[in-house]
């Protein structure tokens, strides 16, 4: 059990657990591309990765595919046009939309940050089996799973007792 958390209530313990792994993950990697002298953060690669994957992806399908809400979008987007590293272009069929797309320099970039991505991945994993990170992924994915159900109640949910 980490050393920062108190507590007896094990739905408290393991939520704070998530959220302060989460943060310190995060805070570790930005260090990480920081150190590398990469001029990103890593809510903006996280679009540039999504990008990679799918090129030209309209503004509100990349906030979903990132759980960035409408604002937040619109200001990484509007960053990493700044840095260069993307083009936003009216879609054709509806000038309302707006597609987003790399750059050369931003295609770049991702080349360039895939090794420090892979290290720490290396380093966060590190003394975890196969099969505990298949157990990991797993449970992450079901509690994901349990909170993207449509229209739940939290009142409507029993005790896992």
């Amino acid at each position: 059990m980490h050393k920062e958390i108190k507590g007896s209530n094990i739905e408290d313990i393991s939520g704070t657990l998530i959220d302060l792994t989460g943060k310190r993950m995060k805070q570790f990697y930005q260090k990480m591309l920081k150190n590398n002298k990469f001029d990103v953060t890593v809510d903006q690669f996280i679009i540039l990765q999504v990008l990679s994957e799918t090129n030209g992806l309209p503004q509100m399908e990349l906030g979903k595919r990132t759980f960035k809400d409408k604002p937040t979008t619109t200001r990484i987007i509007g960053l990493l046009e700044k840095k260069e590293l993307v083009i936003r272009k009216a879609n054709t069929k509806d000038r309302r939309i707006y597609n987003i797309f790399l750059t050369m320099k931003g295609k770049e970039l991702i080349k360039n940050v895939m090794p420090v991505l892979v290290q720490f991945r290396k380093i966060a994993w590190y003394g975890l089996s196969d099969n505990e990170m298949r157990t990991l992924l797993s449970l992450l994915d079901k509690i994901c799973d349990n909170l993207n159900q449509p229209k739940l109640d939290p009142n409507d949910i029993g005790s896992n007792d």
